[in-house]
This record gives C-alpha cells, structure tokens and sequence, in this order.
C-alpha cells in the first residue's frame, strides 16, 4: 500500500506536467537564465575568473534557485485544485504522499540539472563530464538534500498566505550544508590538481544528511499536517 500510494501521487503530478510542461519549462527557463547573468559577471575572454569555485558556484546556485521556483509551483498547484486536502482525506499513509511528491520534485530537479550542467561545461569551460562519476554523486545526494527539506516545508505552508515569503527563509538556513557541500566537492574536481577522495568525502557528508532529514521528513510529515 506505501509504495502503491508513491507511485500513484508521482503518476498523477507526472501526467499533470506531461499535459501542461508549466513546472519544468519555468524551472528550466529561470536556470538556465540565472547561468547566462553568472557568465556575463564572471566570464571574461572566454576563461572564468576562477576556474574551480565560478562553475560549482553557479551549478549549486542555479539548483538551489531552480529548485525553489519547481518547490512553490508544485505545491501552488495542489493549493489551487485542493488536491493536497483530498490526498490527506484518502485513505492511505501519509509518509507516502510526502516521498510521492518527493520523488516528484527530485525528478524535475534532475532534469533541470541535464541541462545546466552541458550549459555549464560549454560557457566557463570547466571539465565537468571528466568528472561524470564522482560529479553524480554530488548531484544526487546533493539534490534529494535539497528536495527532502523543500518539500516538507512546502507541504507545511500550503494553506499559509505568507507562503511565498516563508518558504525561502526557512528552506535555504536548512539547506546550506547541502549548498557547502556541493559547491566545495564540485570545486575539489575542477581545481588545478583535481581530487576524487575530496568529492568522495563531501558526497558522504551529503549522502548522511539526506539520511538524517529523509527520516525525520517521514517521521514529522503526518502530525505536521494534521496540525
């Protein structure tokens, strides 16, 4: 019944956004914008002005942007429709429809991120795809890190008028060691004498975290919403 109730919540926003493509067409345009103002400010005769933090910098700052913006939408639409009322009224756990929208979130996130990170590799020139392995691993833990916390707060502040200001200032205090971890793996493979152990080292610590907020997201999901 849990994993039946996953698949189905993923299933229906999968549909809604095959139908309309709003969430993942918005999400791209707004990263792929927010990487072209990073190159116009730190580009400079076609070399970046650093060539390990400019990239990793901007890849984790137009995730964690990207990633806001596919956040509120998914969860504004589930507002307009009271489809987030009627999920919590069937008769199902409610761990699952918060991993179902989870699964949700990290998928369009993952596809925002097989854009930027070519678009990245070609503008500030940086080896990314020599580092494919290792830079994945960044880009997973990294990414469900982030979409763990997001979409537990979104799930919160759905019925809150305050919710587009409140988001962003509860969710980016939680996710800046997601944020650190990324940047500074995703640097120690692009630096002059490129570290793998590093990226490793950072991908465990962020593997741990998700863990840690995986757990207490399940855990806390269900009296949160019933409050």
């Amino acid at each position: 019944m849990f994993l039946k109730t996953v698949l189905l919540v993923v299933k229906k926003d999968f549909a809604i956004e095959v139908k309309s493509y709003e969430i993942l067409s918005t999400t791209l345009f707004f990263a792929v914008t927010c990487v072209l103002i990073f190159s116009f400010a730190f580009v400079r005769e076609a070399e970046p002005i650093s060539k390990d933090m400019v990239p990793s910098g901007v890849l984790w700052i137009a995730v964690a942007f990207a990633g806001l913006l596919a956040i509120g939408r998914v969860f504004e639409r589930e507002r307009y429709s009271e489809t987030m009322r009627a999920l919590l009224l069937a008769p199902a756990p409610r761990p699952a429809i918060y991993l179902g929208k989870l699964v949700g979130v990290v998928l369009l996130l993952f596809a925002t991120e097989a854009l930027l990170v070519p678009m990245i590799a070609l503008i500030f020139q940086a080896p990314l795809f020599r580092w494919a392995v290792p830079l994945s691993g960044l880009l997973v833990t990294g990414t469900i890190g982030f979409a763990t916390v997001g979409t537990l707060f979104a799930a919160m502040l759905v019925r809150s008028r305050a919710r587009d200001v409140m988001l962003p200032i509860l969710l980016y205090p939680f996710t800046i060691p997601v944020l650190i971890g990324g940047v500074w793996g995703t640097a120690a493979l692009l630096g002059d004498e490129p570290s793998v152990p590093v990226a490793t080292m950072w991908t465990g610590l962020l593997a741990a975290y998700d863990v840690v907020f995986v757990t207490l997201a399940l855990w806390t999901f269900e009296p949160l919403m019933t409050e």
